[in-house]
């Protein structure tokens, strides 16, 4: 039987999405960042990041209708096995209905997801859900961008709802909702890991999508030149907080986003080294390394695996046919 089958059914988990989401709303942005997107999958034989066209930023104030059209245009002309989504504006902005129709309408079978900003409730969640059903796209997965200190409150909740894969974290607007509570360093790379209410809030939103099995995706970072702090970064973010995505705002960030959620070589031979002392023996508890291991530590490795395969990382030999 497939590691999956084994091992995966025991508890919630979760799911399978690229480790990176790399927003960009301006026209020519857009569609440097399709390009790129297309690149790196020849490259590295796998789609690894996926790129979020921006109407609630991307837009002109007044020109929503216009940028609309353009992003359908660009999700309908986006490569084959291309991960293209949209991020709408909010629920209660006078374009998110517009948006909906004009881009899921035409568009809802070429993208991966809808991201729907400035989520407070669960009752936002059930407006979105019915905008795409009404737009012929009921199976089209929701993300949800909590941003406020409410939000967080109802985190849990959020991440229950059955139509919801993700939740990302909205550094900006949630430091910016404290009225000068939190100083400005709270929106920096530093900053941002120490604060304690913003790492309470990040902390919140981890656990709410780990106790549902939906992706935590975290927030960005606006140093975007700062190749060194973003790789930091990134790596706190998985290793400290839980998460498994994130955001990226520019082209440079790709790369390091991929490298710090992406397991070790050593990672990746042990788990397969094991994952095969553990088939070999029917997944009963082996000693390996001189420890106990069982179906939980396998459980581990096997998403080890599974998040090495994501990230385009070269898997040996014995463990290719299980992603075959």
């Amino acid at each position: 039987m497939h590691p999956r089958d084994i091992l995966l059914g025991a508890q919630a988990r979760t799911g399978q999405l690229p480790v990176c989401d790399h927003y960009s709303g301006v026209e020519a942005r857009m569609r440097k960042s399709l390009q790129t997107q297309a690149e790196m999958t020849q490259e590295f034989g796998a789609c690894v990041f996926d790129v979020t066209l921006d109407c609630e930023d991307g837009a002109p104030v007044g020109g929503e209708a216009e940028h609309a059209a353009l992003v359908t245009e660009l999700a309908l002309g986006a490569a084959p096995g291309a991960r293209v989504a949209v991020r709408v504006h909010p629920v209660d902005h006078p374009a998110f209905e517009a948006d909906v129709q004009a881009i899921v309408g035409r568009a809802g079978a070429r993208l991966c997801h809808v991201m729907v900003p400035k989520v407070e409730t669960v009752a936002d969640i059930d407006t979105a859900a019915r905008a795409l059903d009404a737009a012929g796209a009921p199976q089209l997965p929701l993300q949800a961008l909590v941003e406020s200190p409410a939000a967080v409150h109802r985190a849990f909740d959020i991440a229950a709802h059955p139509r919801v894969q993700s939740l990302s974290f909205g550094l900006m607007d949630f430091v910016s909702a404290h009225g000068g509570a939190i100083p400005e360093e709270g929106m920096g790379v530093q900053g941002q890991f120490t604060h304690p209410l913003v790492v309470r809030a990040k902390l919140e939103i981890a656990s709410a999508c780990h106790a549902h099995g939906k992706v935590p995706s975290h927030c960005v970072v606006t140093e975007f030149k700062d190749k060194a702090a973003m790789a930091a970064a990134a790596r706190r973010a998985a290793n400290e907080f839980g998460y498994t995505r994130m955001w990226s705002i520019h082209p440079d960030q790709i790369r390091p986003i991929l490298e710090a959620l992406s397991p070790s070589e050593g990672a990746i031979d042990q788990a397969v080294r094991m994952l095969l002392a553990a088939r070999d023996a029917g997944w009963a508890p082996i000693s390996f390394d001189g420890k106990l291991h069982d179906r939980a530590s396998y459980r581990f490795h096997w998403q080890v695996l599974e998040r090495a395969h994501q990230t385009g990382r070269q898997l040996p030999t014995e463990a290719q046919a299980w992603f075959a």
